[in-house]
């Protein structure tokens, strides 16, 4: 009896291991490494595995979805496709040569370059949420809003009161939050006073059909965007959620350190593009018309663009443009980032960047909130260090801000990290612009917190335990999968 029960288990076993096996063979969406990764998984506890990819091994939301996305698109190109900007147009003679292929590389739904843009960069998170209020209260036309986390907290508080205000006074309000970042407060006593003030909301990947999207997709493809765009003449973009820097749903590793930039100009209406496609593809809801698009060229501005990608996007487009940017400095590059698990495309472009001279430093959290993370993070310092890249940990809180400034020309500011979640899964919002003066701001800002941070030593690293390398490149193995 026991040989036939262990006999019916090796078939089984088999079975799962050859199926599963055979389905990620299959997938033309996974990196080689991600590849392997699931099949050791699926061979040595296939059980543990089946469970695991079901919940995360599928990184698209479906055919349907892909198609709604781009038939979304191409109507906006159709009617407002003036107001996406342009790389061919407006690159030339405003941008160095140099630096255009950066813009084009950050050109994804077909969002091009825009020309007299301007931003403020504000001196603390606490300045960022008042005058954000501020916005908010003195707004006469429109406010569009979307957060991955939204709290009950003051902020989020304040913002859905300001919200319920706007409303009121008869400004047009659109308000999204994700499904799983933002879950209690969708439920929460603050979503239902929106709606009953006029406030039109919408869910970002809503979790209605659990099942389906454990059986179809993955439960943590999320909208990582944050956005909110007041009276089509101003855009907050940065690495802000929509809560307080104590952020209560982890507060031992507060303060949570962000960035935020005030844009205005053409970049505005970008922003507020996304924001429309994201609603209808959410909700199905046409909001255009609704958004009331100006944002015209300001006098002295600088040139900006969106840079927005998801997995239903172009595969790759992330990396790819890091890539790009990494390959484009010439003396100096400085990266700040809470999550570090770069592929092989970007780990190779940062450290071939200080092989050949760059200046090359990275700021991430001395305490991370994801052990997982923080482990495959420190898998990389070995290599990092030895190729001459300057590694800096945060002490004062969780540094979660992501910026990226290139020889004091040209930034990216927004919401992507440097990992593999906003790589492949999250959809995500940035704006890469150039300008000297805006870059001298952000880089002071980055300075702030390497200001505030240990660096990172061959030695130290050298020092570290066999039991905590090990540990750490055991995690690495799955971090293609993360």
């Amino acid at each position: 009896m026991v040989a036939i029960l262990l006999q019916i288990l090796a078939v089984v076993h088999a079975f799962v291991v050859i199926v599963f096996s055979i389905r990620i063979l299959l997938r033309d969406d996974f990196s080689p490494a991600a590849r392997l990764a699931w099949i050791l998984l699926m061979i040595f506890i296939p059980y543990v595995s089946v469970f695991v990819y079901l919940l995360f091994g599928e990184i698209s939301l479906g055919r349907t979805i892909h198609k709604k996305h781009d038939e979304i698109f191409a109507k906006l190109h159709e009617v407002v496709g003036d107001k996406m900007g342009s790389c061919d147009e407006n690159l030339e003679g405003n941008v160095e040569t140099e630096y255009q292929t950066a813009f084009r590389a950050a050109s994804v739904d077909g969002f091009g370059t825009t020309l007299g843009n301007h931003a403020e960069l504000a001196p603390d998170a606490e300045t960022a949420r008042s005058r954000l209020l501020e916005d908010i209260n003195n707004a006469q036309e429109s406010v569009q809003c979307m957060y991955y986390i939204w709290l009950d907290d003051e902020t989020g508080t304040n913002v859905a009161e300001a919200l319920i205000r706007a409303a009121q006074r008869g400004v047009a309000c659109h308000a999204m939050a994700d499904g799983l970042g933002s879950r209690k407060f969708i439920r929460s006593k603050w979503w239902k006073a929106m709606d009953k003030a006029g406030v039109k909301l919408c869910v970002a990947l809503p979790l209605k059909w659990v099942i389906n999207t454990i059986l179809f997709s993955r439960i943590d493809l999320r909208n990582h965007r944050k956005i909110a765009v007041v009276d089509s003449r101003i855009t907050w973009c940065g690495s802000q959620n929509c809560a307080d820097k104590e952020f209560t749903v982890k507060a031992k590793y507060a303060p949570w350190i962000d960035i935020m930039l005030r844009f205005q100009g053409p970049v505005v209406s970008q922003c507020q593009l996304l924001f429309a496609a994201d609603w209808e593809l959410n909700s199905g809801e046409e909001i255009l018309d609704s958004l009331k698009l100006k944002s015209p060229s300001m006098k002295g501005g600088f040139p900006a663009q969106l840079f927005a990608d998801g997995p239903t996007d172009r595969q790759g487009a992330t990396p790819q443009l890091f890539s790009t940017l990494l390959t484009l400095t010439k003396k100096e590059v400085v990266i700040s980032t809470p999550y570090f698990v770069p592929d092989a495309t970007v780990m190779d472009a940062i450290c071939a960047a200080a092989m050949r001279g760059v200046d090359v430093k990275l700021i991430v959290p001395k305490r991370n909130d994801s052990w997982i993370v923080a482990a495959v993070s420190h898998s990389y310092y070995q290599e990092l260090l030895e190729h001459g890249v300057k590694i800096y940990e945060f002490r004062d809180g969780l540094l979660h801000s992501k910026t990226l400034t290139i020889d004091g020309a040209l930034s990216m500011v927004g919401s992507t990290n440097v990992d593999i979640r906003s790589f492949d899964l999250n959809y995500e919002n940035d704006i890469l612009l150039r300008d000297d003066a805006m870059t001298e701001s952000i880089r002071k800002r980055q300075q702030d917190y390497i200001d505030q941070s240990d660096e990172i030593t061959i030695e130290q690293v050298n020092e570290w335990s066999y039991p905590r390398r090990i540990w750490n490149n055991v995690v690495a193995t799955v971090g293609p999968i993360l």
